[in-house]
């Protein structure tokens, strides 16, 4: 979010919901989220393709219920102007062939991974305001000769493209969020023996400028900001390992001489307990973010306290970029189980983010 230098969107300028991964839930949370939270939907649209967007609105269709309307529009500013009522789809990709529900295609990663390019340049040009990117699905994306891991990993590239600089030149960083805890990861999609190579001294504080820099955006004040160890205890002064001592303390010592207010290295088994917020109430807790070491030691907490309203904001690109906290759930794709509660609460965030 907003790491680099972009055209500013026009005022009123639409939201983007991509596709997704049409054989998974993508399609059929987008129809739930514009038929249930109309207020969070309005302005948006979605880059994709019509006649998955047709199929999931008549899917769920029931007695009394009948399908939401979907309706071609030939230009993103025609968003705007769509009556209430209706899911606005602007067709970006070729229409897909052979997509069957709950199985791994190249042509389901095909369809997904050019509705986010798409996007990605819209924004770049500014032409959309923000970009709500509907669950893919990785296997899928890597079939279909994406050469990156997910969502955060493309945009970054497309983002580094668009400004002339190599990819490592516009280092971003991934933050989950819910009612509860923020938290924000050093390290993305890797392995862990990977990831623990990628805590240096360099990353680390790379990222802690990062989260501040968005926080503050986001929360008109310094965040404060509580660091993760890597290790058991934090290390427990060496025992355990020497990353909190050698990399991570001294690159919080940088940054809170640069005025990042930053501390730990705290114990990873209780620092996202101290950050949550009490009853619910923002700011609440100890620390407004908690940033971690990798993956899923940061992503745990986040989606126990509550995968259906969590959001994933891509921090340090020149653009806004939300996701819901899940992915393409293939098990019930198809089934009209999905829950649409995180793709609404990610277009809420970027209205949020935005100033929409």
């Amino acid at each position: 979010m907003n790491g680099g230098k972009a055209p500013a969107a026009a005022a009123g300028a639409p939201l983007a919901v991509t596709l997704g991964d049409p054989a998974g839930i993508g399609p059929e949370i987008i129809v739930k989220a514009f038929r249930q939270a109309p207020d969070a939907a309005r302005g948006a649209f979605v880059a994709g393709d019509v006649g998955t967007m047709r199929r999931a609105s008549q899917a769920l269709a029931q007695p009394g219920q009948p399908a939401w309307p979907v309706a071609e529009i030939e230009h993103a500013a025609e968003a705007a102007a769509m009556p209430p009522g209706c899911i606005p789809v602007l067709q970006v990709v070729a229409p897909p062939a052979h997509i069957v529900p709950g199985q791994i295609s190249a042509e389901a990663g095909r369809v997904a991974g050019e509705c986010v390019v798409w996007a990605a340049r819209a924004a770049l040009r500014g032409d959309i305001a923000a970009i709500v990117t509907a669950p893919l699905h990785k296997e899928a994306l890597a079939a279909a000769g994406f050469p990156y891991p997910g969502h955060t990993e493309l945009l970054q590239a497309e983002a580094a493209a668009h400004a002339g600089v190599a990819v490592d030149g516009m280092p971003v960083r991934m933050m989950l969020a819910n009612d509860d805890l923020r938290t924000v990861l050093v390290s993305i999609h890797m392995s862990l023996r990977d990831a623990i190579t990628a805590v240096s001294f360099g990353n680390v504080l790379e990222t802690l400028r990062i989260t501040h820099r968005a926080l503050h955006r986001m929360l008109g004040r310094a965040p404060r900001i509580g660091v993760a160890g890597l290790n058991p205890h934090a290390g427990e002064g060496g025992l355990f390992g020497s990353e909190e001592r050698d990399i991570i303390a001294p690159a919080i010592a940088a940054a809170r001489a640069e005025g990042i207010d930053a501390g730990g290295p705290h114990a990873p088994d209780t620092v996202f307990m101290r950050a949550r917020a009490k009853a619910g109430v923002p700011g609440s807790g100890e620390f407004d973010v908690v940033v971690a070491m990798y993956h899923d030691q940061g992503l745990i907490p986040v989606k126990y306290l509550g995968v259906e309203k969590g959001v994933n904001v891509t921090l340090g690109l020149p653009l806004v970029r939300t996701s819901p906290d899940h992915g393409t759930a293939f098990d019930i794709a198809g089934k009209g189980l999905a829950d649409a509660s995180s793709l609404v609460e990610a277009l809420r965030m970027a209205k949020t983010l935005t100033g929409a």
